[in-house]
């Protein structure tokens, strides 16, 4: 397979090589000192009981996933958001992972070339290149929905790098067990939802087809903005007013980079803007409260499934 998607890791005795969005990728041992560049890329490693050969990790939007507590105090924290090419050169990695093209790009902390000159190897999320153009501005557009076939590729990609097949394995069949039971029954398809990551101003909200989608698949709902490919498309409120959805999913971000982060000061904003004040669902007060990884193609995702189907259920909306 090339390009990017569910790759399929070969392994010829210490090596392991994979194609990873667009590139071949060659591991020649199990790295002992990586550096993850994102949340998201951390708490698989993290959950794959790896925290002993983390060497650094950045680019946190939330607190790290319940359970995880203990092994991510062990791991340096180099930089709240992107670090610097230096800074992550410093923590001497043998292998790089991030969850985003930009942030193994231009602009982003180096090029996946600048590390693999100096022959460290690099790997990238395959959920955010599979059928996705990252080629212009903001968060990219997707050709075809996003599935979450792609994270648990992921899962065994990492697991496979590091060695440990079996424990990825096991993780992925974790992740479908919880899917299944989250979505036992549930038929949303008379629900409409909106994603709300961040911005009071300009709001970025979801469009059809990255994780958000994945939530909605799964539970029969609709994406009041499935109309656009965009990912994360700025819309104006008097638009989402408009659309008036049934459900507003909200990002609780802890980060600081962009205004209304938090839940709390996204329903403040929500319930005084006179745009919004009158919705349904801000009259109705339903809000179902996720972590930025939960609204990103990250093992969260699944667990943003599971609290949204449980928030439609408590909205009486589903059985």
């Amino acid at each position: 397979m090339t390009g990017c998607g569910d790759s399929k890791p070969t392994t010829t005795k210490a090596a392991v090589t994979l194609d990873n969005c667009g590139r071949k990728v060659r591991v020649d041992k199990a790295p002992k000192h990586a550096v993850s560049l994102n949340q998201g890329t951390t708490e698989i490693l993290l959950s794959l009981r790896l925290a002993d050969r983390i060497a650094g990790t950045a680019t946190w939007t939330d607190p790290v996933m319940k359970g995880l507590e203990r092994a991510n105090a062990k791991v340096p924290r180099i930089a709240e958001n992107n670090p610097s090419f230096e800074r992550v050169l410093d923590s001497e990695p043998d292998f790089v992972a991030a969850s985003f093209v930009s942030t193994l790009g231009k602009g982003g902390v180096a090029t996946r070339e600048q590390f693999e000159k100096l022959g460290v190897p690099t790997y990238v999320s395959p959920s955010d290149c599979a059928g996705k153009d990252n080629s212009g501005g903001g968060d990219g557009k997707r050709d075809k929905p996003l599935d979450i076939d792609a994270v648990y590729g992921e899962v065994r990609d990492l697991a496979t790098v590091f060695g440990v097949k079996d424990r990825g394995d096991k993780l992925v069949a974790s992740l479908q067990q919880r899917m299944k039971k989250a979505t036992r029954g549930v038929d949303a398809s008379d629900v409409s939802l909106m994603y709300w990551f961040a911005n009071s101003e300009s709001p970025y909200l979801a469009g059809c087809c990255g994780a958000p989608g994945i939530l909605t698949r799964a539970l029969g709902a609709k994406n009041v903005f499935d109309d656009t490919h965009e990912e994360w498309p700025q819309v104006n409120w008097e638009t989402v007013a408009d659309r008036n959805p049934d459900v507003l999913v909200i990002g609780d971000l802890t980060r600081d980079s962009e205004t209304a982060e938090s839940a709390k000061r996204k329903i403040a904003f929500l319930e005084s803007n006179p745009a919004t004040k009158n919705m349904d669902a801000v009259k109705n007060k339903r809000y179902v409260l996720l972590s930025g990884q939960a609204m990103n193609p990250t093992i969260r995702t699944v667990e943003g499934v599971e609290k949204v189907a449980a928030g439609l259920r408590e909205f009486g909306l589903v059985k």
